[in-house]
């Protein structure tokens, strides 16, 4: 096995030339691990698609590196097709066939041995056995969004690619795609995932990419927030007093406290090491405390912070 699932080094993709130069990606430098699930983020038009299209050999890169499953986009796009499946934001069916034929399909294409086995197996896990023989114009959004996952899947892939898996679907059918997308991560498969649904890819997700064009940042979503927020804990307090505030500003380790109500909210590292410091100098204050807790930043808080960011560092 190799070290990495997916790695790219400089990777670039341009369309057009001259003034009609339309810089899709830039320079992407990624490397992301057999089994781990990875989120790609960013707006309309970042470019997460087309790296998509390169990373599934699709289409050719403009410059740069890549490598899927062991093998160089440019040199072994056969066998990198071989090795992933991939669901597009608006997948194409063929409606006047049975979901069972459909698959079969599919299979054939793929070269899959077992096709009877494998259009089974996944119309079981993906609760759509039971209609099998109905044309796939008759389904629903989420049926055939699941029935595009199953397609992606029938030749076993090591590595998927997953564009707004869940984009439209009721909340029932969206919750039964990200379990599903959560077991194949267990599985062991290597997933990059798009989406605009940046809780889904704050709950699914080891890492996410932040991407417009370029990669803004890179980390595990918790890390993110830490690097751009800190951590903040909330001491909920009986009744609010400045004195409160003023008992805790000798600690170094504080990087902000803001009164707000009965709450105090201390911004600082490692909140474990420090809070019953901070419980002790409060009580020795006057102040009662109710009870603590840490505040969480959300994913979408990020996102947005992020973008802001590029936008004064390139406005």
């Amino acid at each position: 096995m190799t070290d990495f699932a997916i790695r790219t080094e400089n990777l670039t993709k341009h369309f057009g030339r001259g003034k009609e130069l339309v810089r899709a990606v830039e320079g992407l430098s990624l490397e992301i691990a057999p089994g781990e699930v990875f989120g790609l983020l960013g707006p309309n038009g970042a470019g997460k698609t087309t790296t998509i299209r390169m990373l599934g050999a699709l289409i050719a890169p403009t410059g740069g590196w890549a490598e899927v499953a062991g093998h160089v986009i440019g040199r072994a796009d056969a066998e990198v097709r071989r090795k992933v499946g991939i669901l597009t934001e608006t997948p194409g069916m063929y409606d006047s066939l049975s979901a069972e034929r459909n698959l079969a399909f599919f299979a054939a294409l793929y070269g899959v041995a077992d096709i009877p086995g494998q259009v089974e197996k996944y119309l079981r896990m993906l609760g759509l056995w039971s209609r099998r023989d109905d044309e796939v114009g008759e389904f629903s959004k989420g049926m055939r969004q699941k029935l595009a996952i199953a397609r992606a899947l029938l030749h076993e892939p090591p590595v998927l690619y997953l564009d707004e898996p869940t984009a439209g679907l009721d909340p029932e059918a969206a919750r039964l795609v990200r379990d599903f997308i959560a077991e194949l991560g267990k599985e062991g498969r290597t997933i990059i995932l798009c989406t605009h649904n940046l809780d889904e890819a704050d709950r699914l997700c080891d890492r996410v990419g932040v991407f417009k064009t370029r990669l803004l940042a890179l980390d595990a979503p918790a890390n993110l927030r830490r690097q751009l927020f800190g951590r903040m804990v909330v001491f909920h307090l009986a009744a609010a007093e400045p004195r409160f505030a003023e008992a805790l500003q000798g600690f170094g380790f504080i990087q902000k406290v803001e009164a707000l109500d009965t709450k105090l909210l201390v911004t600082l590292d490692d909140p474990e090491a420090h809070n019953p410091a901070l419980i002790r100098r409060l009580v020795e204050a006057g102040a009662e405390i109710r009870f603590v807790g840490e505040a969480r930043r959300s994913l979408e808080e990020v996102y947005l912070r992020l973008m802001q960011n590029d936008e004064v560092n390139n406005g």
